[in-house]
């Protein structure tokens, strides 16, 4: 018997290689129409209705810049009388900033405080902002029952106080702070420009921007520079610790 022939077994078929994934770049993502958020009187709707009266709103402007003092602002609006178009200093014009503050200074009760030159460069600016936020509060013509100020730290201002993060963009007496404190602040600033002509006061308001650099390097500090700060204090070492002003001073004659 013929042997039986052993039937080959097919060759096993090679996997082709497996093709790499191909990402898709993910789809960019819409944006989503949320409405812009603006300060309300919310808050100090919900004090009134649990007869607390008045309520004030405290802000600063001033923190940042290398001369000039901080300029810390209280207000008490009138819940009947509240100026339209309230909202975060910063995110208004000069002129916006100018016709609210007109309207908040004849419907509310104002008050205004300064954290001098001398105080922020022996306290700090911290320091120096929180005392003239407490006493720009302690100056308003009506003493406050509740006090809301920007931020996250309480001021001591002899009444209850609740410190609200972002507190200019969401209640309206902070916002109206802001505005006041802000203009103030820029008039006074340029004042000082007219002064000291050569620095740009009136444009920068003492922040730190490139003709403010400029100008320190090419005239040095004025008695309204912040010696704590460190882009003043430099220049004032290389000038033996003495300010433009002092300078000058000692070169007139008697």
């Amino acid at each position: 018997m013929a042997a039986k022939l052993k039937k080959k077994k097919p060759a096993a078929r090679r996997k082709a290689p497996a093709k790499p994934a191909i990402k898709r770049a993910a789809a960019p993502r819409l944006p989503l129409n949320e409405p812009e958020l603006r300060p309300s009187f919310r808050r100090e709707r919900r004090g009134i209705a649990k007869g607390i009266w008045p309520i004030a709103g405290c802000d600063e402007a001033g923190r940042g810049p290398l001369a000039g003092p901080v300029v810390a602002a209280a207000v008490v609006l009138d819940p009947g009388r509240i100026p339209r178009g309230l909202n975060d200093s910063k995110k208004l014009d000069a002129e916006e900033r100018e016709k609210l503050y007109e309207k908040i200074c004849a419907t509310a009760q104002v008050a205004v405080a300064f954290g001098s030159i001398a105080r922020i460069d022996r306290d700090n600016i911290l320091r120096a902002s929180l005392w003239a936020l407490a006493r720009a509060v302690k100056a308003l013509p009506l003493t406050p029952q509740l006090v809301f100020v920007d931020g996250n730290i309480k001021i001591d201002c002899g009444c209850e106080c609740q410190a609200v993060v972002s507190g200019d963009a969401l209640v309206s007496s902070i916002a109206a702070a802001s505005i006041v404190a802000k203009v103030t602040r820029d008039r006074l600033m340029t004042r000082l420009g007219l002064a000291h002509p050569g620095y740009g006061f009136e444009r920068h308001m003492g922040y730190s921007v490139p003709e403010h650099f400029e100008a320190l390097a090419r005239l040095g500090p004025t008695i309204h520079h912040r010696r704590s700060f460190a882009p003043v204090a430099a220049k004032l070492a290389a000038l033996g610790g003495r300010a433009s002003d002092e300078v000058i001073a000692d070169l007139l004659p008697l």
